[in-house]
């Protein structure tokens, strides 16, 4: 039963069908489109709003910490005399300045704010403390019979009362603590204190508030986002029934072919020559009995990787478009084998062999053409994974290097020639332009990769 009877018995074609649901599908999918925008809009407001509350929570958080810690340092500067404590103050105070940051992100949000304005004053408020803790720093400076010219210039500049003058080293000692745990220094640090936490919990709270409005919205594009997903999937489930038997009908053969165990013909569009090509690959490949892919008819017997007939086979089969080919060759081989002997040169073959499958994907397909020539198929690449190749010649040659696991065995290096293939690009074309590249290796030193550019020589 075809297409056309089905539909005749419904009373309206296929095609009129088709474009009905389309013309449907349309205007949802821009409905939907158009919800998608407006939810993705209100989440980053929301965001944005949530990221600031973490960022004034951070502020708040700097702004009291700051402010304790040069409390802190400057009490025990006076305490025990130590300059590191007086140095760190400075350095928060003139340098880190987390208290003035964290003010100037607040004001970025909500400048011409009630709340900010009365944290500003409170700012204002500590900056004036400060004149005090400097006054404790002299007396303490004077009290352990420091040089006062060896600090900073807010220090040198303050002057001390006569009364103050004339006390004795440990009285100055004891007024320069005494002035920073009296009641009148601890009841500005506490009314500084509660001015920023009263500032900060507005702050929140009005963030709270717009954060609740945000997700109120949010909740409800959301609610139609998914009303209008439900019915664009319906309307696909309807295409999909009534497309069924012409979208299946191209494939019928390939999977009658692939049931009888069968080549697949290549034709059509590139995607199903690309999946056909890849098929008839690992069919091939799992013929086992089959002379092409026998085992020792298509591998080397030294290094057990495929030999020159397997590289043809592969070369021709394998969709080389979209691969990259690799020839490697060894640096020097000649001159061990004429001064160690052909013993140790197959060993040092049979090693090279392990490092090169060792190095790349057991999809790729590595082989040995013949002396200490090498290639290497690496399948479903491109351009962009330049990088990844070089880095893994690096480790091969690294690898080639370390006698450590059998010193009978010498370091060797080896040369590279990598193109990657295009559309179009014929076999024995992508193999001149790897052996192009490989002959610019040996000509800049050896011991590198080199790629076709278009410009090598060779």
């Amino acid at each position: 039963m075809n297409g056309s009877t089905i539909t005749s018995k419904r009373g309206i074609s296929l095609r009129k069908l088709n474009i009905i649901m389309l013309i449907i599908a349309v205007v949802t999918s821009f409905a939907l489109i158009y919800a998608m925008n407006r939810t993705n809009n209100l989440y980053k407001e929301t965001h944005t709003i949530t990221q600031d509350l973490l960022r004034w929570r951070q502020d708040s958080y700097d702004l009291k910490i700051a402010s304790d810690y040069l409390t802190e340092e400057i009490r025990c500067f006076s305490v025990t005399g130590d300059r590191t404590h007086l140095d760190n103050y400075f350095t928060e105070s003139k340098i880190t300045k987390r208290r003035e940051k964290a003010l100037d992100s607040l004001k970025g949000f909500q400048e011409d704010s009630s709340a900010i304005r009365k944290l500003e004053m409170g700012m204002t408020e500590s900056l004036n403390l400060m004149k005090i803790e400097y006054y404790s720093a002299r007396l303490t400076i004077e009290g352990y019979g420091m040089n006062v010219n060896d600090f900073p210039e807010e220090i040198r500049n303050v002057s001390l009362s006569e009364e103050d003058r004339s006390l004795s080293t440990n009285e100055k000692k004891e007024e320069a603590v005494r002035l920073l745990f009296d009641h009148n220094y601890l009841t500005a640090k506490l009314r500084i204190n509660e001015d920023m936490n009263d500032c900060l919990d507005r702050l929140e709270q009005d963030v709270y508030q717009t954060q609740s409005k945000m997700a109120s919205k949010l909740s409800q594009q959301v609610f139609i986002e998914h009303v209008l997903t439900f019915f664009l999937i319906a309307i696909m489930m309807g295409i999909v029934l009534f497309t069924r038997i012409l979208v299946f009908n191209p494939l019928r053969n390939c999977v009658e072919l692939i049931r009888k165990d069968a080549e697949i013909p290549l034709s059509g569009a590139y995607e199903v020559r690309f999946l056909a090509k890849n098929y008839n690959l690992m069919y091939y490949t799992s013929k086992e009995t089959k002379n092409r892919l026998n085992y020792d008819v298509n591998h080397d017997p030294l290094t057990g990787l495929f030999n020159r007939r397997g590289y043809d086979f592969f070369l021709n089969n394998v969709d080389m478009e979209t691969s990259a080919l690799l020839i490697i060759d060894l640096d020097h081989f000649k001159e061990i084998n004429d001064h160690h002997g052909h013993d140790v040169g197959d060993k040092l073959l049979q090693k090279t062999a392990n490092i090169l499958l060792s190095s790349f994907r057991t999809q790729d397909y590595v082989c040995r053409l013949g002396g200490d020539e090498f290639a290497v198929i690496m399948i479903r690449s491109d351009p962009s994974m330049r990088d990844l190749v070089c880095r893994k010649v690096d480790s091969i040659l690294k690898k080639l290097k370390d006698t450590s696991q059998d010193e009978s065995i010498p370091a060797i290096a080896c040369s590279v020639g990598c193109a990657f293939g295009r559309v179009g690009i014929k076999a024995q074309e992508l193999f001149k332009r790897a052996d192009s590249a490989l002959y610019e290796s040996k000509e800049n030193g050896r011991g590198i990769v080199s790629f076709y550019t278009g410009s090598n020589k060779g």
